[in-house]
């Protein structure tokens, strides 16, 4: 399968995953009194440092990474999906264990990167939470894109 015939999978991973991942986001910041501006302000932080009075441009920047970082945690899956046809085959384990390796990097890497200040949490709850969305909502939803559009070229896709 040509490089091109990716991108309408990897788009609608991307719009799946990145749609449900930023709704929960906003879902669990909500419970703890982050509304969903604040919740587009911290990512728009990572790239582009801490704007205190950062307004509505801000959020939009936010959502824009947000969506860039889906983009490319989608398009590793896609490209290794079309490789290893096995992913495809085993769409629901390798799905969850993407979710958790993305997870690993998130709050293992990239988070005490940018902020050494926010340690990884032990709370068992807070970590269910983590793990609901990069497994649940971003993980699974990658890996049956991915089964859905490039699994049939490898192997019988049964329901």
């Amino acid at each position: 399968m040509p490089q091109s015939s990716l991108l309408k999978p990897i788009v609608i991973a991307t719009l799946i995953a990145g749609t449900l991942d930023i709704l929960a986001a906003f879902f669990f910041a909500g419970r703890a009194g982050v509304s969903p501006v604040g919740v587009l302000h911290f990512v728009a932080s990572g790239p582009f440092g801490d704007r205190p009075d950062a307004g509505a441009g801000f959020a939009a920047a936010g959502l824009a990474v947000h969506y860039a970082i889906m983009t490319c945690m989608v398009t590793a899956y896609m490209i290794a999906a079309q490789r290893l046809p096995l992913l495809n085959r085993h769409w629901v384990v390798a799905g969850l264990a993407y979710g958790l390796l993305l997870w690993l990097i998130m709050y293992g890497v990239v988070r005490p990167a940018r902020w050494p200040q926010m340690s990884l949490t032990t709370d068992p709850w807070k970590i269910a939470d983590q793990w609901f969305c990069h497994l649940i909502l971003v993980g699974l939803p990658i890996a049956w894109v991915a089964r859905r559009y490039l699994g049939a070229r490898f192997w019988p896709v049964r329901p």
